[in-house]
């Protein structure tokens, strides 16, 4: 049968191809248009513990259905700080299982039904005026067109059995041995990597299974590499982000390769184990039927996407009870003993404190004045000495992410069986909190405006003069006065040189330095708010005490050093 090359092969093959992934683009679209802020709400809220995690990324991913998009989200949250590494780990194992869900429905044989939805809900996005409705309208018919273009594809493929020279080089790829499958699954992860898309690679695998062009054992195992090329997305993503960040894209990275080599030994186990299966249901992976004159295996994309699911629930299950290694060991990654300290990791905050009050509020305490101390760092940059804090914004978005590990800590303490003193201590450990992050925003600030500015010789001996006044301040707390009246006229002879005709600043170098005074002010009466927290609920806990010490005291009384 003499086959025409442009039009039984390419034209099919590359407009099937083509219409899949657009599919895929206009199913995403769609979806995150309608509620990708939302879902991300959600998730930075629901993905507090491994469970939860798991739950949420399963849940939101089967809604996207692009385990990539999720764990570039994921690995975005875990940089801002909103997700921390433990349940990002769950999260990143959910969006795995979440994603096959996707390749289950890709399976069914609705390619023709496709294009008459596709059409319907074009002329309803075309039309409509609202704009959910049109989100809506999109979503369906990129879902649609994922139907249509892989049976589009399928059929395309299918003339590629009639060419020898073809059909000896896809030959040379088969599943039959642990070379071939090794083969099988390097070349699915290289076009995986290529391509950005997993559910793509799959959809191409179901077609070229469903044309008879691979077996279908040759078909699974390069669902299994797909699984390997999709992490390559998230370490991408995570190159220029905090150390945390790119533990949350290592653990991606681990985790499926690390059930790809469980998997390995065990594949011709678990196709056997497959296709026992399929047979109790009366399916039958090597029947073939005619359509349109032509040889179809339609089994194959279904034990296609069923390996798929089976895989990724069979990994989860395996690693799930190993998050808290994979934690452990990731935090020790990019750290030496040359480094500065990461203060994304906690050091304090033991999961085990939290079911006892007292070993709690005391790893707080100590985890504050631990953040405490790496804020005070960022004024060693504001003069000059890069030696102690190399990389500036990475130690900010740690600090960040450790500021809320610790709300999230404390927030977990919070029981119906505590008494009004210790429910009392720990909303005053939350509003202390909530001072030391905004003292490191504003030490943040001060640090960003001196390295943007360039300052004359007069200008840099007020703006040293003023890190002479904050930084004693933040390093030793008020000391048994109240710091903004202490400083308060320092501040303002300050502020009248820095207006000096003599002093020859130019009008940017002026304005630059009256911001910093604000700034120093501002940081002076957050230091001083937080020790009169302190002082405000006595920080030792009896527990058959019902009422709470309280310990205001006039301003000026000494406070316990930061």
């Amino acid at each position: 049968m003499e086959i025409d090359i442009f039009k039984d092969l390419l034209v099919p093959v590359i407009g099937g191809l083509g219409i899949f992934m657009l599919g895929l683009e206009f199913m995403s679209d769609g979806i995150n248009n309608l509620a990708a802020n939302r879902m991300r709400a959600w998730l930075a809220r629901l993905a507090g513990t491994p469970v939860k995690g798991l739950a949420a990324g399963t849940m939101i991913t089967g809604v996207l259905q692009s385990s990539t998009a999720m764990t570039v989200m994921v690995v975005g949250l875990v940089n801002a700080g909103v997700v921390g590494l433990r349940p990002a780990i769950s999260v990143i194992m959910g969006a795995n299982i979440g994603t096959t869900l996707g390749n289950g429905l890709i399976a069914m044989p609705l390619g023709p039904l496709g294009l008459i939805f596709a059409g319907l809900f074009a002329l309803v996005y075309v039309f409509s005026k609202s704009e959910k409705t049109r989100n809506i309208a999109l979503a369906v018919i990129g879902f649609s067109l994922i139907f249509y273009g892989l049976n589009l594809l399928t059929g395309g493929l299918k003339p590629l059995r009639n060419l020898p020279e073809v059909m000896s080089v896809i030959s040379s790829l088969q599943a039959d041995s642990y070379g071939g499958l090794a083969i099988c699954v390097l070349t699915a992860a290289g076009i995986t990597a290529m391509i950005h898309s997993s559910s793509a690679t799959i959809g191409i695998v179901m077609g070229l299974g469903a044309a008879g062009v691979l077996d279908w054992q040759t078909a699974v195992a390069f669902s299994l590499g797909a699984d390997l090329g999709t992490t390559v997305t998230s370490w991408m993503a995570s190159l220029n982000l905090s150390k945390n960040a790119k533990r949350a894209a290592y653990a991606h990275i681990s985790f499926n390769f690390i059930g790809v080599a469980v998997m390995f030994p065990l594949f011709f186990l678990s196709v056997d184990l497959l296709q026992g299966t399929m047979g109790l249901f009366g399916m039958d992976l090597t029947r073939s039927e005619m359509v349109d004159g032509k040889e179809s295996f339609p089994l194959v994309p279904v034990a296609v996407g069923l390996y798929s699911i089976g895989f990724n629930i069979f990994n989860t299950a395996l690693m799930f009870p190993f998050i808290g290694v994979f934690d452990r060991v990731l935090s020790r990654i990019g750290s030496s003993r040359n480094d500065v300290e990461d203060y994304a990791v906690p050091r304090y905050l033991d999961r085990s404190a939290l079911s006892d009050v007292n070993s709690g509020v005391a790893a707080v305490s100590k985890e504050l004045e631990r953040y405490t101390q790496g804020a005070g760092l960022l004024l060693a940059v504001a003069r000059g000495d890069r030696k102690t804090l190399t990389h500036v914004a990475e130690h900010e978005q740690a600090l960040d992410t450790l500021s809320q590990e610790i709300r999230g800590y404390t927030a977990q303490m919070f029981k119906n069986d505590l008494n009004h003193r210790q429910t009392s201590l720990l909303a005053s450990l939350i509003e202390e909190e909530d001072f030391s992050a905004s003292l490191t925003e504003t030490l943040s600030q001060i640090t960003r405006r001196i390295e943007r500015q360039l300052f004359s010789a007069n200008g840099m001996q007020i703006v040293t003069e003023l890190l002479d006044i904050v930084e004693p301040a933040v390093e030793q707390g008020p000391q048994g006065s109240h710091l903004p009246q202490a400083h308060e006229g320092r501040l303002a002879e300050l502020r009248e040189r820095c207006l000096q005709e003599e002093q020859k600043l130019g009008w940017d170098e002026r304005g630059a330095i009256l911001t910093l005074l604000g700034s120093a002010e501002r940081a002076l009466n957050l230091v001083q708010r937080i020790a009169e927290e302190r002082l405000s609920v006595s920080r030792e806990l009896v527990h058959d005490d019902p009422q709470p010490i309280l310990r205001h005291g006039p301003a000026g009384l000494a406070a316990a050093p930061l």
